[in-house]
């Protein structure tokens, strides 16, 4: 059943590819600009996660015991975004360990599909060489942080641009296995 559904959606796959790999090219065309616009993006994330945070807090204020919770997390995401305008350069180490954290958790996830899925599909393989890549990418990123932006910028084009080759393949072949499991559905008349 999990591969019927992963198959129903290859084109989000395929379309998650094609942004990796645009992507990881607009890093290696433009990785000063790259670094910069990750911070800031990271920042106004922050800003707008904390006002929305600290806006759900006060419209729950006496409704139920989280608004308090809700109204520190605003504030604190409020301060990361200052922080990070502030200190760009600390917050982009920061930036490349959470990247690196997450790439593992993704790249464990994704092992873990295709090996769940190997008795499903073909290709799964691709799945299982997208999570390597990944986990391989984080650990790479988290032991030579301080490597240097350039060296890291790159890594990450070049990480994004394998990921997202992958990711395309998987989901052509997907398309290709939904089209040849399904039935031929009957095209309705109109009269």
């Amino acid at each position: 059943m999990a591969v019927v559904i992963l198959a129903h959606n290859w084109w989000a796959l395929a379309v998650r590819g094609a942004v990796a790999i645009l992507f990881g090219i607009f890093v290696f065309l433009w990785p000063g600009i790259s670094l910069t616009a990750l911070v800031l993006l990271f920042a106004a994330f922050a800003f707008a996660d904390g006002v929305l945070a600290i806006v759900a807090g006060m419209r729950s204020l006496g409704r139920h015991g989280r608004w308090g919770t809700l109204l520190l997390e605003g504030l604190l995401g409020i301060a990361i975004a200052v922080v990070t305008v502030l200190w760009p350069a600390v917050t982009a180490l920061a930036l490349l360990l959470l990247i690196a954290a997450w790439a593992v958790v993704t790249g464990i996830l994704e092992v873990a599909a295709a090996i769940r899925l190997r008795r499903e599909i073909r290709g799964e393989w691709l799945l299982a060489l997208a999570g390597v890549a990944s986990i391989a990418f984080g650990v790479l990123l988290a032991l030579n942080p301080g490597a240097g932006a350039l060296a890291v910028l790159w890594l990450i084009a070049a990480y994004a641009v394998v990921f997202g080759v992958l990711l395309l393949a998987l989901g052509l072949r997907l398309r290709a296995w939904l089209r040849r499991a399904a039935p031929l559905e009957p095209v309705p008349r109109t009269a």
